[in-house]
């Protein structure tokens, strides 16, 4: 996958300024894919000479002018030909699992302080991922909403994202009292 399919899937929702994709993947987007901000508005650019999403200025008196964009017809039918192909499997490529590797030969405490530091920002993220799928769900409870909402792309995506964190956090909890119950049998 390349970042032009996932900005062109965050523009499926409607018109939005760079700023605001950027807001979107910082919210959205980021538990499957990460993106700097320059790096969307270098791939807006691209998009725009590629046809796959328009761009109009609009004028705003007391800030800078901005650009919105949209889906082009060439840019659904990318996404179209990108929804065909087959996916390849994800793999995992974690700083904190190479860490945890070498964990008979670094001091646990470091390696502890890691996990628990992990573990607290994947309950954080729980909690924006709570936020969210309550904010799209609206009044609907979630069997309704997967049923007849509308949005469902993004909604599944926060699901998966929600699993992942807690998936983190379970492992790194575990991890971390795995690592310290052996230190606290050392010192006996």
């Amino acid at each position: 996958m390349a970042l032009r399919h996932a900005v062109l899937a965050a523009l499926l929702d409607g018109e939005r300024s760079g700023y605001q994709l950027a807001k979107a993947f910082d919210v959205g987007m980021a538990n499957f894919w990460h993106a700097l901000p320059q790096q969307l508005y270098a791939e807006l650019a691209k998009l725009e000479r590629e046809g796959l999403v328009a761009g109009r200025e609009v004028v705003q008196e007391a800030r800078p002018n901005k650009r919105l964009f949209t889906v082009t017809e060439a840019g659904s039918a990318e996404l179209e030909r990108f929804a065909a192909t087959p996916s390849k499997p994800s793999f995992i490529r974690d700083d904190l699992l190479v860490k945890v590797a070498a964990a008979d030969s670094v001091d646990p405490a470091e390696l502890i302080s890691r996990l628990d530091e992990r573990a607290e920002a994947s309950r954080a993220k729980l909690d924006l991922f709570d936020g969210l799928l309550a904010t799209m769900r609206g009044d609907l409870d979630e069997d309704e909403f997967l049923a007849r909402g509308t949005g469902i792309g993004p909604y599944l995506t926060c699901l998966r994202g929600r699993v992942f964190e807690s998936e983190n956090r379970d492992w790194c909890a575990r991890t971390a009292d795995v690592l310290r119950n052996r230190a606290r049998l050392r010192s006996e």
